[in-house]
């Protein structure tokens, strides 16, 4: 639980899309917990919310008046009003869908979600923005390590040029309404504790996962990553890193940049294990501090390859 001082920093009623994803259901079990009241948004499968526990309304996102009508409290028997939106819908990968069916939905959604929340006069929006935009799967290799917000965004695809969109969408909310808090998240692969099975099998080749620097963020830290962005209040747009404080790999961080990425520069000297997807940012301004690791759940030393291990 929160502390009282901090508790009361949160909004009382947030809206959370994408609230069935493997992030969603986190972060929508994390404000629960923690007392804000939640209205849980999706419409993947078309679920009943009759079958869902707690409030749960299905909009579809790219249609622009269902957003609105969800943020201002017009749905029946969702009538509450709205404080703060938590956007986490979206095609969450590349490659899951044809280019422009990915661009089509994640821009629709993303730009009905800011221009709805606009229109209800709430001020207070948290959104996932993507790792990818720091120039994933470093083909190109990256600037420096741990890489951090300091570059502009390099996006590789087609999903990581939505979300580099969504950032530059969020600081022209901002500049139109002064009051506007938008804080973008920019989450690695997201991971439930089932996923951690596999992890001691990325040993064997560090190519494996170097797309992404060999990062990852637990979804519990993910949702109190959410819950501290809520709180923050400074007006305008910014953007953080949200990774969890170690890596996927046994193997020591500098030695992985070593092998993989020698001509790449490294900006400071690293714990063993050390991310280098930077989180410093997070933990000055939002307090971020993750709790969670893979390590605490599988032997590093065992090998289990089962199954592939999806996103958010």
């Amino acid at each position: 639980m929160s502390d009282p001082v901090f508790a009361s920093a949160l909004p009382r009623r947030v809206v959370v899309t994408g609230a069935a994803g493997k992030l969603g259901r986190a972060v929508v079990a994390h404000l629960r917990d923690v007392g804000v009241d939640v209205l849980a948004v999706d419409r993947a499968g078309g679920r009943d919310p009759r079958d869902v526990d707690g409030e749960f309304l299905l909009v579809d996102l790219t249609d622009y008046g269902q957003v609105v009508e969800a943020f201002s409290g017009g749905a029946d028997e969702h009538t509450g009003r709205v404080d703060a939106v938590v956007h986490l819908a979206a095609v969450p990968a590349p490659g899951l869908l044809p280019n422009a069916t990915t661009f089509a939905n994640n821009s629709a959604a993303t730009y009905n979600t800011f221009a709805a929340a606009r229109a209800a006069a709430i001020k207070r929006v948290v959104w996932a923005s993507s790792e990818t935009v720091l120039g994933l799967p470093f083909d190109t290799p990256p600037p420096y390590a741990p890489v951090d917000e300091e570059y502009p965004p390099r996006p590789e695809s087609t999903y990581s040029l939505n979300k580099a969109l969504e950032e530059e969408m969020a600081r022209h909310f901002c500049r139109w309404d002064p009051e506007l808090v938008m804080v973008g998240l920019r989450f690695s692969n997201v991971m439930d504790v089932e996923d951690y099975a596999q992890f001691p099998s990325f040993d064997a080749d560090p190519q494996l996962r170097r797309w992404n620097l060999w990062g990852y963020i637990d979804a519990r830290d993910g949702a109190q990553a959410v819950e501290r962005a809520l709180a923050h209040d400074l007006p305008g747009a910014d953007v953080f890193i949200i990774a969890n404080a170690d890596t996927v790999m046994s193997r020591s961080s500098a030695r992985l940049m070593a092998e993989v990425y020698p001509g790449v520069e490294v900006r400071k000297e690293l714990g063993e294990h050390e991310t280098l997807l930077s989180i410093d940012k997070a933990r000055r301004v939002l307090g971020y501090a993750p709790q969670h690791s893979w390590r605490n759940h599988v032997d590093p030393r065992a090998a289990d390859a089962r199954r592939p291990v999806s996103g958010r």
